[in-house]
């Protein structure tokens, strides 16, 4: 059975983030599936801080960078492989 968060987010998408992002969008970007998430919630495993907003589950996307080996925001989200008609397009 596929999960619906299925597919990894790609370079652009992870800079584009917003400052926390629901769990299926941190289970996506971390490559499992959000029932795998939520057992790792459960089994306090998770591999980054997780806030309970009554029902719900935010990931600070700042921890969910550093739990993906990326410490600094770059100053462009331009996807390098990706890029063909931007301002460094061909350069």
């Amino acid at each position: 059975m596929k999960d619906p968060a299925e597919g990894r987010l790609s370079f652009t998408e992870m800079f584009d983030l917003p400052v926390a992002v629901d769990l299926r969008t941190a289970a996506r970007a971390l490559g499992i599936a959000s029932t795998t998430a939520y057992r790792l919630i459960r089994e306090d495993e998770f591999p980054c801080s997780v806030l309970r907003i009554g029902r719900r589950y935010r990931i600070p996307t700042s921890e969910l960078m550093r739990a993906l080996g990326i410490e600094d925001r770059p100053l462009y989200s331009v996807d390098p492989e990706g890029d063909t008609d931007g301002p460094n397009a061909g350069v």
